[in-house]
């Protein structure tokens, strides 16, 4: 594992929300690669080595006048993550049928439980984005299909996909701490069909996938669409989350470009998760 270390910005946000939401949103543009949400706003953490001084200078949320946004900044060592998610993490249930938590919490009675150790990884399913990708899981059948993770954070998706049925899944992330954690989290639900990789939508030219689940951001999508569309088997579902409810027609453009036909999405809290068929 890299020795970098992390800066770690700790927001507090008045109001908390559209601000916290919109805030997320434009530090992973500039590279914020991870965060936590708290009562008073937003922890986000960067590797040092991809901060520089005037990374928040175009950041609208701080600079528009709407909101009150205050910060400290302080460096922390990656032994220290585990400390600040513990503070902020607490077990979800989604729709009745699926939990996610830590090892220290009790198990609930659900269907599908899932335990991870989120670290700096993202996807602890308290993000509308993870949760939103889990409600369509939950409603597909997943069954001796073949399923891709991209920007898989903590694997959280992909271990739910075993669990449900998939007999091959690949989890990739670009993150060096999202590929270690993934690999934590798979030996700690027992997964036997996840093989992690640490890279991006490269690896997955001239595979073959009956879903690809993919949670990254905007920007990430609209140039890895085309991707996805060829490592797609015929009538195969593209699961599309972390954009927007204002970015849903670009994305849909994209995708009927490559003939990936827009069915359904869910919306949380103005963020998408998407369904798309390839025809």
């Amino acid at each position: 594992m890299s020795n970098n270390k992390y800066l770690g910005y700790y927001f507090n946000v008045s109001p908390l929300q559209p601000a916290s939401e919109i805030l997320i949103a434009e530090l992973g543009e500039v590279g914020f690669e991870s965060f936590v949400e708290t009562q008073e706003g937003i922890n986000a953490f960067i590797e040092k080595e991809h901060w520089r001084d005037d990374i928040l200078q175009d950041i609208y949320v701080l600079n528009s006048g709407e909101f009150v946004i205050e910060y400290t900044i302080e460096e922390i060592d990656q032994v220290n993550w585990n400390k600040e998610w513990e503070k902020n993490f607490d077990p979800i249930i989604v729709d009745q049928i699926c939990s996610i938590r830590a090892p220290f919490h009790e198990k609930p009675d659900t269907q599908y439980d899932i335990v991870i150790e989120p670290k700096m990884s993202f996807g602890t399913g308290h993000h509308e984005t993870t949760h939103m990708m889990i409600q369509h899981l939950l409603q597909i059948d997943l069954k001796d299909k073949r399923v891709l993770d991209i920007g898989c954070g903590t694997g959280v998706l992909a271990i739910l996909s075993e669990i449900r049925g998939a007999t091959y899944i690949d989890a990739i992330d670009i993150d060096n701490w999202c590929y270690l954690n993934t690999l934590e989290n798979i030996e700690r639900n027992h997964c036997k069909n996840i093989i992690a990789y640490e890279g991006d939508a490269s690896l997955i030219v001239g595979k073959n996938y009956d879903i690809i689940i993919a949670n990254i951001n905007r920007n990430i999508l609209l140039n890895d669409i085309k991707k996805y569309a060829l490592s797609l088997s015929s009538e195969g579902i593209l699961l599309l989350s972390g954009f927007y409810e204002q970015d849903l027609e670009q994305i849909t453009e994209e995708c009927a470009k490559h003939n990936l036909i827009y069915k359904s999405h869910i919306n949380r809290n103005n963020w998408l998760a998407a369904f798309y068929e390839l025809k």
